[in-house]
């Protein structure tokens, strides 16, 4: 006899295609509480930066995981995955279901998939050498490094998240075994859910068109003045909260290293590549059911409709 399996939706896409308001809407409809899989939104004090959803917007549905860490707080998949499984627990406690949303995918891969991270012992010596190298040699020649290794991390992790960066080589460099092929291997496993994983998509060209004006709104409502204000709290670019589109960038313009005009140049052109990666990492999973908002006259109303049918379908 197959074993009962609790419901998980997911549901992701690329930056700025506008998962937001469908997750609320969705979430309404079935009875949802909202994990948020968002390595930015995470964080307290990054509104702006991060395009955080308001109280307003969450319209009374409950959300995890927005605005529970201090910025000099570390978080990664392995601190995500601890948070999102307790969370996951006490939503089925209250008879709800569970919706996973945001477009960090190697988070939600983890929790699907209920991934085995080995946080076996790091190796100290390797790492301080890989920690060396970086501090003379900067984050290309660092993250060239990882490609020659490991090509499939390389496209999923980002090259200034340099902590991950410098894991998977000394991961590859202390077991001869790429970190992807691990995380490979763990993800074949089954999931101990039975999910529904939607993958929001647009035209390229409308996506960003969407991602340049989600910018320009950014800067309008004061992004500059938020990273200074995190600056001023102590907050410095080397801080993985520092890490997100956005806030780098406008570090470097308040160090003055750019105009502004080069910064937000910088962002949208970066927005737009990270969009591109996130959508090359969503057509690897596997069990995906893509959504092209086109295809539905961009109506919310009947993509909510086609994705009830499918989560009827699976018997969630």
């Amino acid at each position: 006899m197959q074993q009962h399996k609790n419901p998980l939706i997911i549901l992701t896409g690329p930056t700025a295609v506008g998962k937001t308001d469908l997750s609320v809407q969705l979430a309404k409809k079935i009875n949802g509480e909202i994990i948020s899989a968002d390595s930015m939104q995470v964080y307290k004090h990054m509104d702006i930066g991060s395009a955080k959803i308001t109280k307003e917007e969450m319209d009374g549905v409950k959300h995890y995981l927005i605005d529970e860490f201090e910025p000099f707080d570390e978080f990664n998949v392995v601190i995500f995955k601890e948070y999102a499984k307790k969370y996951i627990e006490e939503i089925y406690k209250r008879g709800h279901v569970p919706i996973l949303t945001g477009g960090t995918g190697f988070y939600l891969q983890a929790v699907l998939y209920d991934i085995d991270f080995t946080e076996n012992e790091s190796d100290n010596k390797i790492r301080k050498s890989l920690e060396k190298f970086y501090e003379e040699n900067g984050v290309d020649a660092l993250f060239e490094k990882l490609k020659a290794v490991d090509y499939e991390s390389s496209l999923a992790i980002h090259k200034n998240n340099v902590k991950r960066v410098i894991r998977a080589i000394e991961f590859y460099e202390m077991t001869g075994e790429k970190i992807s092929e691990h995380n490979e291997r763990e993800k074949q496993k089954e999931s101990p859910y039975n999910f529904c994983y939607f993958v929001l998509d647009d035209d390229r060209e409308n996506l960003y068109k969407r991602i340049d004006k989600r910018v320009d709104i950014m800067i309008e409502k004061g992004l500059v003045d938020e990273v200074k204000k995190l600056v001023d709290m102590g907050c410095t670019k080397d801080m993985v909260s520092m890490q997100g589109l956005g806030y780098k960038e406008i570090i470097d313009y308040l160090n003055g290293n750019c105009t502004l005009e080069e910064a937000v140049y910088i962002i949208k052109r970066d927005t737009r590549h990270f969009a591109k990666r996130q959508l090359t990492w969503f057509k690897r999973e596997k069990e995906v059911i893509t959504v092209k908002k086109p295809d539905f006259s961009y109506d919310d109303n009947k993509i909510l409709e086609y994705m009830l049918t499918k989560i009827d379908e699976r018997g969630l």
